[in-house]
């Protein structure tokens, strides 16, 4: 690998998603134009990248038209495994992509609030007063189980869902998607059957795929996951976890209903099931909102929690609750691997939750979130797009549209218009499956050239 030039890399990228049925027989790849934009690279690398895939046989040149599969180019025999860094490829991928912004595009697609949504936090007016608070503490590693003021103010928080917790039943991590690794890294074993939703939440899928897991797919539905395909599936498979959202699913915005919350906690108490109640999204919801976690009160779930989508990404704060012993745990294993979370950081968000005007910031932000969820909403009706769920407050939506029976075909079109898009086979942990939904951010969604590139 390390002799290969560029243009080899990235047609053999193009070559294991061709085998793997990302692009089937007769699919138009993307123009140099899109792969120059979206890549980074020069046209020259992108033409000698095809050039090679035109060499081996995988595509045809068509005048004016671009780069097709060709016929006969899927492997008819049943590959080997790949090894878990192979598997994983594709989702790395897929979140280099989305913290690209290209100039000029509007990111429909996107995870992440406008900045504009957290500007007035004002992290700078913060400096000061953590520095006040035991400066000489800021030049050492933090405690195993994260800064003690920080986890007193989690105990509070958890406390406006109904979550009973302790200081001692909290651990703090890099955001939420590193609290995800420490849980895997605990309860995962190569070759082990793990629960996910589909949709679900892409990066949790790439580190599954690491870990050597075998991935079992519950459906989700507007209400929550599919209770039946579960039970079916635990007739069978002896899973250890279930991954879950509860509030604000993401990609589809939906919300679990009390009813399948409950049967979600009867379920994983019957099996010896543990629940990783994935929670990212909670500062853009309402505290009333049903969690799992509130219901079981972390004997059988683990909450997972972050500040990165309501504070800043650029913290990397994030937490995990649960039972003493699994906290306990938790926390030896992130020593082990990073030694502490970070002690600044830290102390930033304890002093920013310690203010009021934190409350202030939180309503801000999700009364933009009703609005922008109910100008999205409308949009997507005046274009005849049917939407998955229609919650009150959301980040997302997940919608699809007339015409287009795979959004990957959807994307191509957008792109050269200006608009970025999340395509719905890259939320599945079955990424060939072709496809018609799509994410899209309520942030970016409330656009006129969009809704007249949509209705045409």
């Amino acid at each position: 690998m390390a002799h290969q030039t560029l243009a080899q890399r990235f047609s053999a990228t193009f070559v294991e998603q061709i085998v793997n049925g990302t692009y089937r027989i007769g699919d138009r790849l993307p123009s140099l134009r899109e792969c120059m934009r979206l890549h980074g690279y020069s046209k020259n690398t992108v033409i000698n990248a095809y050039e090679l895939l035109t060499t081996q046989g995988y595509v045809e040149a068509r005048h004016g038209q671009g780069f097709f599969v060709k016929t006969g180019t899927a492997k008819s025999a049943e590959p080997e495994d790949p090894p878990p860094y192979a598997r994983a490829m594709d989702t790395i991928w897929l979140m280099r992509q989305q913290f690209v912004r290209e100039p000029g595009h509007s990111p429909l697609g996107e995870g992440f609030p406008p900045v504009e949504w957290l500007m007035d936090m004002r992290l700078d007016r913060f400096t000061r007063q953590i520095m006040r608070t035991g400066v000489t503490t800021l030049f050492r590693y933090g405690n195993r189980l994260g800064n003690p003021g920080l986890r007193q103010h989690l105990v509070q928080k958890l406390a406006g869902y109904t979550i009973a917790a302790t200081p001692r039943q909290i651990v703090t991590t890099h955001g939420a998607n590193h609290a995800l690794d420490l849980i895997i890294r605990r309860f995962v074993a190569p070759g082990d059957c793990v629960l996910v939703e589909n949709p679900g939440y892409y990066p949790l899928f790439g580190k599954l795929q690491l870990q050597g897991a075998r991935m079992l797919a519950v459906p989700r539905l507007a209400d929550g996951p599919d209770i039946d395909v579960l039970r079916h599936v635990l007739k069978t498979q002896r899973p250890k976890l279930f991954f879950i959202q509860s509030v604000g699913h993401n990609p589809t915005a939906s919300d679990i209903s009390p009813s399948k919350a409950h049967q979600l906690v009867q379920i994983a108490e019957e099996h010896q099931l543990i629940l990783v109640d994935d929670d990212a999204l909670a500062d853009y919801k309402p505290t009333s909102a049903i969690r799992v976690s509130a219901l079981d009160q972390l004997k059988r779930t683990l909450y997972v929690g972050s500040f990165s989508k309501s504070i800043s990404a650029a913290l990397r704060v994030g937490f995990i609750a649960g039972n003493k012993e699994v906290i306990d745990e938790l926390g030896d294993l992130k020593m082990l691997l990073h030694t502490s979370s970070s002690e600044f950081c830290e102390r930033a968000v304890d002093v920013i939750l310690g203010e009021g005007h934190f409350l202030r910031h939180l309503m801000r932000l999700q009364e933009r979130a009703r609005t922008a969820t109910a100008q999205s909403l409308q949009l997507l009706d005046d274009i005849g797009a049917e939407v998955f769920a229609r919650p009150e407050q959301s980040l997302y939506l997940w919608a699809r549209f007339p015409s287009f029976d795979d959004a990957r075909e959807l994307t191509r079109k957008l792109l050269p218009k200006g608009f970025m898009i999340a395509p719905g086979h890259i939320f599945s942990p079955v990424q060939s499956d072709v496809n018609p939904w799509t994410r899209l951010n309520v942030a970016y969604l409330n656009n006129p050239l969009l809704k007249a590139a949509l209705s045409r």
